[in-house]
């Protein structure tokens, strides 16, 4: 790659829609640069596997747009879906070579993906860009300790509040009305929330019929006051449990 190519790439880096809330938000022009020698770009449909669980991963990844979910199977060959990943979430673990979950897209997805060991080195070499990493698992262990509070004591209608909420603030585009493409189908939604089809449809029904949010299409998710929403979830503005 030419330095008119590496200037042409590092412009798009600071282009990218997730610049500023990915790994590579603290990266100065030069590490952009290193990352750019060692990314890549692609793109899985919807319903396709991304990383088998338990597989080698070559890779570390920062998902650019889209929604894929995050299962891990069960001795008996149940499946469970653990997570979600929306834009700016990362893959992949620095020291770890095969892959604890299978990941597959819910919608389409492209994914900035970094060879693993140059990646590795980057960390190495890079204390910020390891402070970065550091922050995004600390703040997916917040995550996950909020879900398990969601799976444990919420209501049917505070869960798929919760995750309407989730959505709508991490995938939204412009002003109110808030709008996003809701990623899961009632069949995944139920089972991410523990509930039935029937239940989270019978609730969707309901915040719709309440003002709540609004459908457009299949897919299309609006809220016109998200402060209503999160009471719906049992949350305040800030996403903190009410009490």
């Amino acid at each position: 790659m030419t330095a008119l190519d590496l200037q042409i790439a590092t412009e798009a880096c600071r282009q990218c829609p997730i610049r500023h809330r990915a790994v590579c938000a603290t990266c100065e022009p030069d590490e952009l640069t290193r990352l750019e020698a060692m990314k890549s770009y692609r793109t899985w449909m919807a319903g396709q596997t991304i990383v088998m669980e338990g597989e080698p991963m070559p890779f570390a990844a920062s998902v650019v747009t889209g929604c894929a979910t995050l299962t891990r199977s069960m001795e008996d060959g149940r499946m469970q879906m653990v997570g979600l990943l929306l834009p700016s979430d990362f893959i992949g673990r620095p020291g770890r070579a095969n892959a604890p979950y299978e990941v597959v897209a819910a919608t389409d997805v492209t994914l900035c993906m970094f060879d693993r060991p140059a990646f590795e080195r980057l960390l190495t070499d890079t204390p910020h860009v390891s402070q970065r990493l550091l922050e995004m698992s600390l703040d997916e262990i917040d995550a996950a300790r909020e879900w398990m509070l969601l799976l444990g004591r919420k209501t049917a209608r505070e869960k798929v509040a919760t995750l309407l909420a989730i959505v709508l603030r991490r995938a939204a585009t412009g002003s109110a009305p808030l709008r996003a493409e809701l990623p899961l189908t009632r069949e995944a939604m139920a089972s991410y929330l523990g509930l039935t089809i029937e239940t989270v449809s019978r609730q969707m029904t309901a915040l719709k019929k309440d003002g709540v949010i609004r459908m457009s299409g299949l897919r299309g998710l609006l809220c016109d006051d998200l402060g209503a929403l999160l009471a719906e979830a049992g949350d305040d503005a800030d996403g903190d449990v009410l009490s």
